[in-house]
C-alpha cells in the first residue's frame, strides 16, 4: 500500500552535531525523507555517514540537533522508533548456528512478534530473497549473495516503515548486485521508504530519488542525481590516455588541455577533461596519433570526485 500523503515524514533530522574529542564528525546535518522514496547518503570514508546513521537510530547521543524517526522523537523514544525500522548493516551479522528460517524467527522475536506469525511470513520473505526451499539450510552453506539477500529479507520481518541500508551490495558480484537492485525497486514500488548509503555511484544513480553528498561532517550537495550532476559539473567528460611527444597524457594535459577544456584533472596515467562542447577537443585528439580517449556524459562519480577529491581516505 502506498503511504498516505499527509502522514508524518519517516525521518526528519535537523542540525545534528556530534564531537569526539576536539573533532566534530557531524557538523549540522539535516535530512528529511519523503514517504515512498529512496534517499542516498554518500560520502568518502570518514565523512560522518556511520555516525549520522547512529544518531538517527538513537544509538549515539547527539551534542545538538533533533531527530524524528517514524514520527517519534529520538533518542527519547528511540527503542519504539527502531521497532518500526528495518536495518541492513554494512556487514552481515547472521547467526551461523541457526538455519535460514531460524535466523528470521529469532530476529522477529526481538520485535516481540509471535513465532507462529514469523513462520507464516517466512515463505514470502524467502521468495522475496530468492531463497525458496532454503528454510532449513545452515547459514554456512549460503553464498555471499544469498547471505546478503537473507539479511535484506530479515530486515523486513517486522514490516518496517523505513528501511536503512548501509552499503548493501559491497563485496557482491555483478549478478548479485543487480538482483539486490531489483528487490529494492520492488520494495519502493510497494511504497517502502529507503535510506541508502553506498560507495557505488551507479547504484545511487539507479535507485535514489534524491541524495546528499557528505564530507567532513557536512552535507555539501543535495538533490536528485540528475539535478546534482547538472548543477555541479560540466556536462561532458573526455578521458585522455596514451603517449604524446615522448610523454604521457599528463604531459599533454599540462601543455594543451586548458585550450580545450573548462577544467581538467590528471589521475595516474589519465587526464580527465570536463567540457561543455567536446567537438574542438575531440578534433584535436584525433590528430594526435599516440593519444586515445573515451568520451562520455558526466556522471555522479565525476561530481563525487570533484567535491570530495581523488585522494584515498582511510
Amino acid at each position: 500500500m502506498k503511504p498516505l500523503a499527509d502522514a508524518a515524514p519517516p525521518l526528519v533530522a535537523c542540525g545534528l552535531r556530534k564531537r569526539y574529542g576536539g573533532r566534530e564528525v557531524v557538523a549540522g546535518v539535516g535530512i528529511e525523507l519523503r514517504a515512498g522514496e529512496c534517499f542516498g547518503l554518500l560520502g568518502p570514508n570518514g565523512a560522518g555517514k556511520t555516525t549520522t546513521l547512529r544518531l538517527i537510530l538513537g544509538l549515539t547521543e547527539p551534542h545538538a540537533g533533533s531527530v524524528s524517526l517514524c514520527g517519534l522523537p529520538v533518542p527519547a523514544r528511540a527503542r519504539e522508533a527502531r521497532a518500526r525500522v528495518g536495518v541492513v548493516p554494512q556487514f552481515d551479522n547472521l547467526d551461523p548456528d541457526f538455519t535460514v528460517e531460524q535466523n528470521l524467527v529469532v530476529f522477529g522475536r526481538y520485535f516481540g512478534l509471535p513465532a507462529r506469525d514469523i513462520r507464516a511470513r517466512t515463505p514470502a520473505l524467502l521468495a522475496f530473497a530468492g531463497l525458496e526451499g532454503r528454510a532449513a539450510t545452515p547459514i554456512g552453506e549460503l553464498s555471499g549473495g544469498m547471505k546478503r539477500r537473507l539479511t535484506l529479507a530479515r530486515a523486513l520481518v517486522n514490516d518496517p516503515e523505513l528501511l536503512i541500508l548501509d552499503e548493501p551490495t559491497t563485496g557482491l558480484d555483478p549478478q548479485a548486485r543487480h538482483l539486490i537492485w531489483e528487490r529494492l525497486k520492488l520494495l519502493l514500488a510497494q511504497g517502502k521508504t529507503v535510506l541508502l548509503t553506498t560507495h557505488f555511484m551507479d547504484e545511487a544513480e539507479r535507485l535514489c530519488h534524491r541524495l546528499a553528498i557528505m564530507d567532513r561532517g557536512r552535507i555539501i550537495a543535495e538533490g536528485s542525481p540528475r539535478a546534482v550532476i547538472a548543477q555541479r559539473i560540466e556536462p561532458q567528460v573526455v578521458e585522455v590516455f596514451g603517449e604524446w611527444n615522448g610523454a604521457g597524457a599528463d604531459g599533454w594535459a599540462q601543455a594543451q588541455a586548458a585550450r580545450y577544456a573548462r577544467r581538467f584533472e590528471v589521475s595516474g596515467e589519465t587526464a580527465f577533461c570536463y567540457v561543455t562542447d567536446p567537438r574542438p577537443l575531440l578534433e584535436h585528439l584525433d590528430a594526435q596519433p599516440g593519444l586515445r580517449y573515451l568520451h562520455r556524459p558526466a556522471n555522479l562519480e565525476d561530481v563525487f570526485l570533484k567535491l570530495t577529491g581523488r585522494e584515498l581516505r582511510d
